[in-house]
């Protein structure tokens, strides 16, 4: 099949996000009825608190304005302060590296396993000193980090951990959900994730103390970093339907990456071939993709491109923190070689092709193809 496309294609069948069922329907009718949309405290967001506990099986679980947020919160939850070393991946979403900086700390930015989005294990020992207070490792692109190794370092020096779960909700390792393994975890409820009430994110622990800093630090009056009712409400139905949503996109990225062979296109991705299994489940918002080594820096741009005008939601991957931060900014531990090709070669999916149907799926390995061929392995000349 050879395609050519310069505007959306028709022929694809690729879901809207969010989705709008029967439940999340009947949530904004029954809140229209009884106007708690609009209320500053109602049952929704307490209801919410108690879910994410039960679900997570931690004891705490604090809502808030955004994943952002969450992550600005855990560090002050340790507490951290200024002179103090927080150490996290040098490919990582930028407001990771933005908050260390925001709470007065240097941020320490440490390689990737080679190919992988994950923070390599080897490099977090290497990186500690006496001024570390907390390593944010992120579970990202559908990779779940080794928590197990990385929280056995930590202890071992002092550090404590900040496990971002935001791309990862209800993604399972060893048994336990993302987000409760370290001291503290994050979740982020922004419009494209796959938990979503527009904004939103929540911070989870079982440490009172933690806790409790996070609600003396946004009680002001009020409350400093909101999650309304509202959006509360809408995220409660979701929560249900998570584990179910998580398997079919884990059965569809199967088949995708089954249907791509040997396109030159590689999965970078931890792929579980029981998609169903109960104690290793990794979530997919984004899934990650590497791109052949080039000479042609805006091959990737291209091909990127060429994808989305063929309706398939494929962008380039984060920049590495190391290729657009001043270094007086971080300490880094190494070269960053790896993250260095992530920020080169990476791309990733959107989780709304994982929710097609397996008919769409191949038409999204064979569009991926031609693009591939016609256009990045021409070096984006066409």
């Amino acid at each position: 099949m050879r395609i050519h496309i310069t505007e959306p294609s028709p022929i694809l069948n690729i879901p809207s996000w969010p989705i709008l069922d029967v439940a999340t329907r009947d949530v904004f009718v029954r809140m229209l009825e009884d106007g708690s949309w609009g209320r500053y405290h109602g049952p929704h967001c307490e209801t919410l608190v108690a879910a994410l506990c039960e679900y997570h099986g931690v004891s705490h679980s604090i809502l808030c304005s955004s994943g952002t947020c969450a992550i600005e919160l855990a560090l002050r939850a340790i507490p951290v302060g200024t002179g103090d070393e927080v150490i996290l991946a040098a490919y990582d979403f930028k407001a990771n590296f933005v908050n260390v900086l925001t709470t007065g700390c240097t941020p320490v930015l440490i390689d990737t396993v080679a190919d992988y989005p994950v923070p390599d294990p080897d490099r977090i020992a290497e990186a500690i000193t006496d001024r570390t207070r907390a390593i944010i490792v992120s579970h990202l692109h559908g990779n779940l980090v080794p928590m197990r190794e990385v929280c056995r370092v930590a202890a071992d020096r002092g550090v404590v951990v900040i496990e971002d779960a935001c791309q990862a909700p209800g993604a399972m390792l060893e048994g336990r959900r993302a987000g409760t393994f370290g001291n503290v975890g994050v979740l982020s409820f922004g419009g494209s994730k796959l938990l979503t009430s527009g904004r939103g994110g929540a911070v989870l622990t079982s440490d009172a103390q933690m806790a409790q800093r996070i609600r003396l630090y946004t009680q002001r009056g009020n409350e400093a970093y909101p999650l309304s009712e509202m959006q509360a409400a809408v995220l409660l139905p979701q929560l249900l339907k998570l584990d179910v949503r998580n398997a079919d996109r884990n059965q569809r990225l199967l088949e995708l990456v089954n249907a791509l062979g040997n396109s030159g296109i590689c999965p970078a991705m931890n792929l579980v071939n029981a998609p169903r299994a109960v104690s290793h489940q990794p979530a997919f918002y984004k899934s990650a993709f590497m791109l052949p080594r080039s000479d042609h820096d805006n091959q990737r741009k291209y091909f990127c491109e060429s994808v989305r005008c063929a309706g398939i939601p494929v962008d380039p991957g984060f920049s590495g923190l190391h290729r657009i931060h001043s270094r007086q900014r971080f300490r880094a531990v190494g070269d960053l070689p790896n993250a260095t090709q992530l920020h080169k070669r990476l791309i990733s999916l959107h989780h709304t092709a994982l929710l097609s149907s397996a008919e769409t799926v191949k038409q999204i390995a064979e569009i991926l193809q031609d693009c591939f061929e016609d256009g990045y392995t021409s070096g984006g000349r066409k």
